[in-house]
């Protein structure tokens, strides 16, 4: 009797936790996206998230003022970037992945009324996307390289500043 309890319960205990293991798998062996080594040895996500800093994933997704708040070094590029205060040069946006972008395309172009005038496309009424609105403010530009070049500009700024 005392066998069959001990099976059930192991068998219990592994269909328990099937599922939780199947949430950390992932293909390629090596860590999930976001999960990689700038993060301290032995730290979970959650406490890396106390100390205020957050994957470069999780920023360039999260609301601008969340990150803000927590992160000082992207909220400086911002401002170089744009000349204005992080905070308010990205309000409006959905993302700080989609700010950050927009202010280097306003840059690297030096697009006619600058970061202004590409976040009033991108963000005001009637709003488009980063490549349409390049296209309409800097019809010279190839919009989908511009656009590509910006994305690749955020993933540099937000892996320098989370490290």
């Amino acid at each position: 009797m005392k066998r069959t309890h001990l099976i059930l319960v192991v068998a219990l205990t592994f269909a328990c936790s099937s599922p939780a293991f199947a949430q950390r798998s992932h293909p390629g062996g090596g860590p999930p996206a976001g999960h990689g080594a700038s993060r301290a040895s032995g730290s979970s996500m959650g406490e890396a998230n106390k100390g205020g800093a957050m994957s470069s994933s999780n920023m360039s997704h999260a609301s601008p003022n969340d990150v803000l708040s927590h992160n000082t070094a992207i909220a400086g590029k911002i401002k170089t970037l744009t000349g204005e205060d992080a905070q308010s040069a990205c309000s409006g946006f959905k993302n700080l992945g989609q700010c950050v972008a927009a202010a280097h395309v306003a840059k690297n172009l030096d697009i006619p009324g600058g970061f202004d005038a590409l976040k009033a496309k991108v963000t005001g009424t009637g709003s488009m996307s980063l490549g349409k609105a390049i296209e309409q403010l800097s019809p010279n530009a190839n919009a989908k390289s511009e656009t590509k070049k910006a994305n690749k500009q955020v993933d540099d700024d937000m892996k320098e500043s989370s490290s």
